[in-house]
């Protein structure tokens, strides 16, 4: 991984501007109800994807970095407050709030669709890929798109009022996937294991209008399906993949908010994600929930991972129209 006594990096594009691949990272975590940490994700991210992720890709039998332009885009979450009060000798910096953040999401992406550059989105909790579905619309029919959900639970409540002493309201993390549904998208979701009845009943509601697809995980129901047939239950030719990492088995991915037990196993997500690029049309992608932990680098590196197949899958297949 050396060359002149200097360690190469995935990240081999300066500017954002003029990448085929930006990593957007977007650290915030101000909604997420269990676990913290998950503003902490995109660094610890790059850092595996400056550090440990080997360059060439053995499925692909390629090695993206020599062929493609990859940059890394991090978004500010935070507002400067102007104050005069002689209590503060600095203006005041604070998060934004999750209205805020989504609208900044939006805008970045906005740019990077009009630039014809495949993004991957590195959260940060699950509330952040909101903004990069409001981008998609002007550039996509929502009908004709498909989110492929992988994650342990619906995140289909309407607000987070039920369970949060401090409710944030319609763009919590509990409520990513109530608000695609919302904007048009089709969902196909995989590895739910954790929801309310409420979800549940919208999640029924949703596939009887043809708008939804959902695989209940437990050894009872789709454990084991197959992930070619997963993907052939999509009816449309272009996806989104949202990655929340609680999807995976907490056995392979456990520093995260929200962790639940019996999800996806390592090879069966990476054949899930090897089949929608193979079958479908890949227009984006996501990472959510990584909430690093001392002595703990498992989940990041996973995480790098698969952000570097995400890359190595989309530059195999990226003729496909």
């Amino acid at each position: 991984m050396t060359q002149s006594n200097e360690v190469k990096s995935i990240i081999n594009c300066e500017n954002p501007g003029e990448a085929n691949i930006v990593l957007m990272a977007v650290p915030y975590d101000e909604t997420s109800s269990f676990g913290k940490g998950a503003n902490e994700g995109p660094a610890a991210i790059r850092g595996c994807l400056d550090r440990q992720i080997e360059l060439f890709h053995p499925e692909t039998n390629t090695t993206p970095v020599e062929e493609l332009a990859i940059a890394w885009q991090r978004l500010d979450m935070y507002k400067t407050l102007v104050t005069l009060s002689d209590q503060y000798e600095d203006d005041v910096r604070v998060t934004l709030s999750p209205e805020e953040m989504v609208k900044t999401v939006a805008s970045a992406y906005q740019e990077n669709l009009r630039r014809k550059q495949f993004t991957i989105l590195l959260g940060g909790e699950h509330s952040v890929p909101i903004g990069v579905w409001e981008a998609l619309g002007p550039h996509y029919k929502p009908e004709e798109v498909t989110i492929l959900q992988i994650d342990a639970h619906f995140d289909l409540r309407d607000d987070d009022s039920d369970f949060a002493d401090k409710p944030h309201g319609r763009f919590a993390h509990c409520c990513v996937m109530r608000r695609a549904a919302e904007l048009g998208f089709r969902i196909a979701s995989v590895g739910i294991r954790a929801y309310s009845k409420e979800e549940l009943d919208v999640a029924d509601d949703l596939k009887r209008k043809n708008q939804m697809d959902f695989f209940l995980w437990s050894p009872r129901r789709n454990r084991l399906k197959d992930t070619l047939t997963i993907i052939n239950t999509i009816k449309t030719q272009k996806i989104y993949i949202t990655l929340d990492v609680d999807g995976i088995d907490p056995a392979h991915m456990p520093a995260t908010g929200t962790p639940v037990q019996g999800g996806l196993d390592w090879d069966y997500t990476l054949n899930l994600l090897s089949n929608a690029f193979q079958h479908r049309k890949v227009i984006g992608a996501d990472i959510v929930e990584v909430a690093p932990r001392p002595q703990d680098t498992l989940t990041e590196y996973g995480a790098a991972q698969l952000c570097y197949n995400m890359i190595a899958l989309h530059n195999k297949n990226r003729e496909k129209t």
